[in-house]
């Protein structure tokens, strides 16, 4: 796990908001970073060669894909985990709601 996974799973990990999540899950083809099953919810920590064009269509094309199957996809850069991580709980909160 990257530094940002390990922090965001610190704060995720046994039940710690209310919902189970699972780490580096096998959604279909990929591979997600975090998922809690019983709400359908994604959540993708992305580094910095995220921002490469080629990358960039293809987090779209995966995006699109998770979300034929059903699942909502919310996305995070290391920086914002790192160092809003209490931004990016209250974001992740509301998608559970």
């Amino acid at each position: 796990m990257t530094v940002a996974e390990r922090v965001l799973w610190n704060e995720l990990r046994a039940s710690q908001l209310g919902y189970k999540f699972r780490r580096q899950h096998v959604i279909g083809d990929f591979i997600v970073d975090f998922v809690c099953l019983s709400k359908r919810l994604v959540i993708e920590i992305d580094g910095a060669y995220h921002d490469q064009l080629c990358q960039v269509r293809f987090d779209q094309s995966r995006t699109e894909s998770l979300q034929r199957m059903g699942f909502r996809v919310i996305r995070f850069n290391n920086e914002q985990v790192c160092n809003q991580t209490s931004d990016v709980l209250d974001q992740i909160k509301q998608q559970l709601l």
